[in-house]
């Protein structure tokens, strides 16, 4: 998996600016915990940390073949494929791992290697005095850049930019947007000047410039298949998308929830490879979410050697672990709970396993949530998740002061991100009105919605040197599933109808059956108590980072969990981060 990082100065001698590239290679250590490496140049420097999934004495990086060198992150998932093509045009592999395989892919293609790849990646190549970033198509690897006056700095994440000096720590109106919007809008990086790169895109930067170009997108497309075509097409896919996944010369597993995406992908998992499964349970969790017990039937039923992986509410709530996850994420959070859980559960899935399916996607590619059969939601003009989950980020605008919050117009920045992202797709003459708005709420799925979900399980996952790998988002099946009638896909009037006939012969009836449940969160009341006596005590404390926006008093109105936790760590983030406020 690993994490990756470089700067180009056209203005001066890198190779004399060792100890900068060290420290920003660094910072991605947990990213890639087995060995590390840097590259110099005089314009042109690339740092790497790996993480150790195939060949693993070999593809160590950067790695250099004729007059290319790489830093790569991720999974090319096809690697097999391409090198025996590539072996039948002359090329001589030095080691079995799948970088050198994308390195001499671009040897042989140029910037057109892109579209013969399949996966999850983001990486660099320095060739010819030119530098190239390359990012996969739905964004599953993050990939941040910042600008310079003289080049570019570029890292997984935006640490190992902000550990060069050239990068400023500065927090203006639009990232303050972007953080308190619920709207992520692709290409932003909430620091000021910071920048990342969008899904499908790559960036090639010169002397003269950088040149920001889209290899990838959804295009809206005639459906010719009938149903059961439909639901044939969909099982192959996936056979193929999971078979292709299971690669690897390190402990693979399964992340199992119980629900029909995990237990899909787990089932297919098990007919081909012995894999392992885990789900979490927390102890002392009251409620009736039984994820742990559907996991189990499935596990049974298919095979799998299973186990559950317990903690309870008091390690979520431990400061450790929150800072932990504000230091793994770099940006303040709504969901704490939800993201400690998972780094929770990702650690200690490590501690038994190195890669690990997930059932990530899902309901993106197959219209799983509830607000896909909210008409009031769909109609709503809005992205339909906020329109449905408006009221449980109720008070945020009543903690900040009222100008600050006029100033930054947040719902007219959510309508406008809606709007753009919408115009990105074509139209169909002729076509039913509810099959184009259907289209569109997918497409803000995939572009929008998924991304915070990537975002999420990359960070937790890679602070943990775990790599989660997502089969859903393969995009040979987003690209067919995308323009799937919306009546196809609801054939049976139930959410994800196409997955649940996939998933008919694998799975017991019970788990086939089981209606959606969310993520698991915190229920205990003392979670909220806790926030709202934290938040009481920093806005009487009028020194802290986040005290000149705060409203002068203590809101008597309703605060819901999203607005203490937001406003909370975005404290903690300008003083951890050393950001500097300027609005």
């Amino acid at each position: 998996m690993c994490g990756i990082t470089g700067w180009v100065d056209f203005g001066r001698d890198l190779t004399r600016e060792r100890d900068t590239v060290e420290a920003m290679t660094d910072t991605m250590a947990k990213r890639g915990p087995d060995a590390g490496g840097i590259w110099l140049s005089p314009h042109a420097a690339l740092g790497h940390r790996r993480l150790s999934i195939i060949d693993l004495d070999g593809g160590r990086q950067p790695m250099t073949a004729g007059t290319a060198v790489l830093t790569y992150s991720g999974e090319v998932y096809n690697f097999r494929e391409l090198r025996a093509e590539l072996t039948g045009r002359g090329h001589r592999f030095d080691t079995r791992s799948d970088t050198e395989v994308v390195l001499r892919a671009y040897l042989e293609w140029g910037d057109a290697f892109v579209d013969r790849l399949n996966g999850m990646y983001a990486f660099a190549i320095w060739d010819g005095g030119e530098l190239l970033l390359v990012r996969d198509r739905m964004g599953v690897k993050p990939l941040f850049y910042y600008p310079t006056a003289d080049g570019v700095l570029f890292g997984s994440e935006p640490k190992a930019i902000l550990a060069n000096p050239l990068a400023e720590r500065v927090l203006d109106a639009d990232g303050l947007r972007d953080l308190l919007s619920v709207a992520k809008n692709p290409g932003h990086a909430v620091f000021r000047g910071m920048r990342e790169l969008p899904p499908g895109h790559t960036l090639r930067v010169r002397r003269d410039g950088l040149d920001l170009r889209k290899y990838w997108s959804l295009q809206v497309r005639e459906h010719p298949d009938d149903l059961a075509t439909t639901v044939a097409k969909v099982r192959e896919l996936l056979e193929d998308t999971v078979t292709r996944q299971l690669v690897a010369d390190v402990p693979l597993c399964t992340l199992l929830s119980g629900g029909l995406d995990s237990s899909t992908l787990t089932a297919l998992a098990a007919r081909t490879s012995d894999v392992r499964s885990y789900s979490v349970k927390v102890t002392d969790q009251p409620g009736d979410n039984l994820d742990h017990v559907h996991a189990r039937l499935v596990a049974d039923h298919v095979g799998t050697r299973y186990e559950e992986i317990l903690h309870t509410t008091v390690d979520l709530l431990a400061p450790p672990v929150k800072a932990a996850v504000l230091t793994a994420y770099d940006l303040p959070i709504a969901k704490g709970d939800e993201h400690a859980s998972l780094h929770e559960l990702f650690r200690l899935v490590r501690e038994r396993s190195t890669v690990a399916l997930s059932g990530e996607c899902g309901d993106e590619v197959f219209g799983g949530y509830r607000w896909y059969r909210n008409p009031e939601a769909v109609w709503s003009g809005t992205f339909p998740w906020v329109h449905s989950g408006r009221s449980r980020h109720e008070g945020l605008d009543l903690l900040f002061a009222p100008d600050l919050m006029t100033k930054l117009g947040l719902r007219e920045y959510e309508r406008d991100s809606h709007d753009s992202a919408v115009a990105e797709l074509s139209t169909v003459a002729g076509e039913d009105p509810l099959e184009a708005r259907m289209r569109e709420v997918t497409y803000l799925g995939l572009t929008r919605h998924a991304q915070v979900l990537f975002d999420r399980k990359d960070r937790m996952s890679m602070a943990a040197g775990l790599e989660v790998r997502v089969p859903f988002t393969d995009h040979r099946l987003v690209e067919y599933t995308f323009n799937v009638p919306w009546s196809m896909k609801n054939f049976d009037g139930r959410e994800k109808s196409l997955l649940r006939a996939v998933g008919k012969e694998l799975l017991p009836a019970e788990v086939l059956n089981r209606a959606k449940t969310p993520y698991p969160s915190i229920e205990d009341d003392s979670y909220d108590r806790i926030l709202r006596d934290r938040l009481r005590k920093l806005m009487l404390a009028k020194d802290e980072p986040l005290s000149p926006l705060l409203n002068d008093e203590f809101p008597a109105g309703r605060l819901t969990r999203p607005a203490l936790e937001t406003t909370l760590q975005l404290n903690d983030w300008l003083k951890a981060y050393r950001v500097r406020l300027v609005l």
